[in-house]
């Protein structure tokens, strides 16, 4: 077992809850390949609807499995596929149409409505992000802090797990666990990377309701932010057979935003079937000789907070020695 199976256990078996295991496909493990990461541009509509596949034993529609977003990672919130700043892509030089949309599906232009003061705090971060002279200018993932909400969603693969009462996702970054069980949020003076949040199930798609953030973990490397006062609206709309889902995010923040508005992001699901590739499906095979195949992610020194950027997190292997002993 290692530490991110360790760390959901623990924290659920303080609620006497055990995991409710998925069937396992016995097919022999793939050699992992290294195609590259690939991007898709398209955004699929799935609407809210009953849910018509597998349930675990507490009812809830079984969707644990590993997962990843399909459109691009955190550099750029509203424009995806076009790079950070001072770093622009191959396909930021294609027409705008021929990249993947906005994650800002509403308001229509595609952008983040920023009250005066806040855009000029993010365009600041956006200008200073490719020389960084203060420490206000490291996006705060690079210094091993969690993603947060809505990052998490766009940074590596991730797995679902799922719990009498719980949804819990274990992210590259660090552990996001959503109660079923209607109990009150946290009191409000309690502020969390990844926020308090409170979920039910409506047919196909899990809603929850998250508030508590501590409004320091950025969108992506364009600076984009919420404050510690906004609340987020996430539904996870799963398709009819379970391969994929949109998670659509309603961020209210009247300190930052002139309005509420919302985000899209895709994501498809990985299994036994795929080849671990090093970044969507980011694995290793289990080691149980004689068992069916399964997989477990990469437990990664970021998530430990246990080295600085640039001094021994980037460029560790992630199942080797660290130093030659």
């Amino acid at each position: 077992m290692n530490r991110k199976t360790f760390c959901a256990a623990a924290a659920l078996l303080l609620a006497g809850t055990s995991p409710m295991a998925s069937a396992q496909d016995a097919t022999p493990a793939p050699q992992p390949t290294a195609p590259g990461i690939r991007w898709q541009k398209e955004v699929p509509a799935i609407a809210s609807a009953e849910w018509t596949g597998a349930r675990l034993a507490d009812g809830q529609p079984d969707v644990s499995g590993f997962w990843s977003n399909t459109i691009s990672n955190h550099s750029n919130f509203t424009d995806p596929q076009a790079g950070p700043p001072g770093e622009p892509s191959a396909a930021a030089k294609l027409p705008r149409d021929q990249r993947a949309p906005s994650r800002v599906s509403d308001p229509g232009d595609g952008q983040i409505p920023y009250l005066p003061a806040a855009r000029a705090l993010q365009e600041d971060f956006a200008k200073n992000f490719p020389n960084p002279v203060k420490p206000r200018y490291i996006e705060p993932l690079a210094r091993c802090a969690p993603a947060g909400v809505p990052k998490s969603f766009m940074w590596h693969g991730y797995e679902v797990r799922q719990y009498p009462g719980y949804v819990v996702f274990l992210f590259d970054s660090g552990t996001r666990i959503i109660r079923l069980d209607g109990s009150p949020h946290l009191s409000p003076e309690i502020k969390l990377w990844n926020g308090d949040s409170r979920g039910h199930w409506e047919g196909n798609t899990l809603v929850v309701d998250t508030r508590n953030n501590n409004g320091k973990a950025l969108f992506g490397r364009y600076g984009d932010f919420m404050s510690e006062n906004a609340t987020v609206a996430e539904r996870f709309i799963f398709d009819a057979d379970g391969k994929r889902f949109n998670y659509v995010a309603t961020f209210t923040d009247p300190t930052v935003y002139s309005r509420p508005w919302t985000a899209t992001i895709p994501a498809r699901r990985y299994t036994v079937a795929d080849k671990p590739d090093g970044w969507h499906f980011d694995v290793k095979p289990v080691n149980a000789p004689g068992r069916p195949l399964q997989y477990e992610h990469y437990e990664r020194i970021c998530a430990e907070n246990n080295g600085p950027f640039g001094g021994g997190a980037v460029g560790v292997p992630s199942d080797g020695a660290v130093i030659d002993r």
